[in-house]
């Protein structure tokens, strides 16, 4: 894991930073004539705000893009770091590794933190979800199916949206572990724990029963 101290890594955590810190549901509020998608509701930049508008296809396209913007760190990440010479052209499996594997869960990292913190709104962004599933898209995209399955059908029974993705958010990171998968397990739980934090609200109103539920008025 000390690779993710590695030069390419760190490299790979900035690109996807700045990927991931494009404010897309803020962006395509202004872009359509909405105003300030933080100065309504829950004051975030995701799609669930972003719905408050009235506007369903803004917040569908803001789900999409916030996740495909974690895809899309995860994917590119190599590209980059080749274009910036930092990887060889022919890899040992060691260099392999070095060079793509842990860039691109670095780069993953790096897009949900600069969703979550984005420098350009002064660290105040939005809830991670669907960028996590986005990333997760990109570095394990059959455990992301499981998250989706996960989500669909908690908010089923319980009609919480939080409540979905944080009990998702509980079950990637170990079934990833129960495969095998250490090190993609110990990436995915640092950022569910960054997803509870970010969710601590919800998580507060959850116990007081007093969460909004799915469709409900607000």
């Amino acid at each position: 894991m000390l690779e993710f101290l590695s030069l390419p890594s760190l490299a790979a955590l900035l690109f996807g930073y700045l990927l991931g810190s494009i404010p897309f549901g803020l962006v395509l509020t202004r872009a359509a004539g909405l105003g300030d998608v933080r100065k309504i509701g829950s004051g975030n930049i995701g799609a669930t705000n972003v719905l408050r508008t009235g506007n369903k296809g803004l917040a569908a396209a803001t789900l999409l893009l916030d996740g495909l913007k974690g895809t899309a760190a995860v994917v590119l990440a190599p590209v980059a770091l080749g274009l910036l010479g930092f990887a060889p052209r022919s890899l040992t499996s060691v260099e392999f590794a070095r060079f793509i594997v842990f860039p691109m869960m670095a780069a993953g990292l790096g897009a949900f933190l600069g969703h979550l913190f984005p420098v350009w709104l002064g660290f105040k962004g939005g809830k991670g979800v669907a960028t996590y599933i986005g990333v997760l898209l990109g570095l394990a995209w059959k455990i992301a199916l499981v998250f989706c399955a996960v989500w669909l059908i908690v908010a089923y029974l319980s009609r919480y949206s939080s409540l979905s993705a944080l009990t998702a958010a509980i079950a990637a990171p170990a079934i990833l572990f129960a495969a095998g998968e250490n090190a993609l397990a110990l990436l995915f739980g640092v950022m569910s724990l960054l997803l509870f934090w970010k969710h601590r609200e919800n998580i507060s109103r959850l116990i007081d029963r007093t969460e909004s539920k799915i469709g409900a008025k607000t």
